[in-house]
């Protein structure tokens, strides 16, 4: 796993999401991971613009795109993977127990298109699977906690960790969420770092903590067992009284009922109505 892939970080303020373009530099072959498509909730519109800026770079470094992303189910953005399919033919995969979430928020919506078996997915990845990005070895990690679908994407010397973690001195992901773990999250964590410590650590969101003046998305899993203020220093116990006091505090995502409807069916919207409008639901006093 020594190989060193090129990776372009996507910065959504909106979303504070980062998508990334990984790419393998002796075959152009690439993948994005966690892309965002955007939605502005007040005029409940999606468009693509971040998406495009991916995808130019990747038309004018004359990549070939071959795989498309997920960590997990986000619940604060929608995701673009199905715009990326619907433009490249490019397949979506995502681990395979997004068939749990699907269950749990396909019931809350009443969403009768939704198949909880991960069909909308081109791929569904179990802990360990393995595959090509070019010549550069992808190793799926199941990585739970956070919600109980989430993997980690090994990439040669570099790690896409999604919700896992964040930078070492925001922390760690809330886990109140269905299926979410605090005690599981800690052992994903662990799982990350005993990765050796020069890996390269790619989170999925920053939020600029107090004390820092720039986003940040990069760290290593040296830096993450030494430094992230979650987790260096604690006991397993520690940790979990810790998360949860802290969970019990937090309110839900602003995009989360948008977002959880839109991303268990690969980023696609929900069917039209007869009348030709796609409908998102809200349900009242469910969450």
């Amino acid at each position: 796993m020594s190989a060193s892939p090129l990776v372009d970080a996507f910065f959504d303020a909106g979303t504070h999401t980062v998508t990334y373009l990984v790419a393998d530099p002796a075959t152009g072959q690439a993948a994005v991971i966690d892309p965002v498509l955007d939605f502005d909730p007040a005029a409940a519109r999606t468009s693509s613009g971040g998406l495009e800026k991916v995808l130019d770079v990747v038309r004018d470094r004359g990549l070939t795109l071959t795989h498309v992303l997920d960590t997990h189910a986000h619940a604060d953005h929608l995701s673009g993977a199905d715009e990326i399919r619907a433009r490249t033919g490019v397949p979506i995969g995502i681990g395979a127990r997004i068939t749990k979430v699907q269950k749990t928020f396909g019931t809350l919506f009443e969403a009768g298109d939704v198949t909880p078996d991960g069909a909308v997915f081109d791929r569904l990845y179990d802990d360990g699977d393995r595959f090509m990005l070019g010549a550069i070895e992808v190793e799926v990690l199941h990585t739970p906690g956070h919600t109980p679908a989430c993997v980690s994407y090994r990439i040669g010397d570099a790690v896409f960790v999604g919700d896992t973690l964040f930078m070492p001195d925001y922390g760690t992901a809330r886990c109140d969420f269905p299926g979410g773990d605090a005690r599981t999250l800690w052992r994903s964590i662990q799982r990350i770092l005993s990765l050796p410590e020069t890996t390269r650590v790619f989170v999925g969101h920053d939020y600029l903590p107090a004390g820092r003046s720039e986003f940040r998305w990069e760290s290593t899993v040296g830096e993450q067992a030494r430094a992230n203020i979650h987790v260096a220093g604690r006991t397993e116990d520690q940790f979990v009284a810790m998360r949860e006091a802290r969970d019990a505090t937090l309110t839900p995502p602003q995009l989360i009922l948008p977002s959880l409807q839109v991303n268990i069916r690969a980023g696609a919207l929900p069917p039209p109505e007869a009348s030709g409008r796609r409908f998102l639901k809200t349900p009242l006093n469910a969450i």
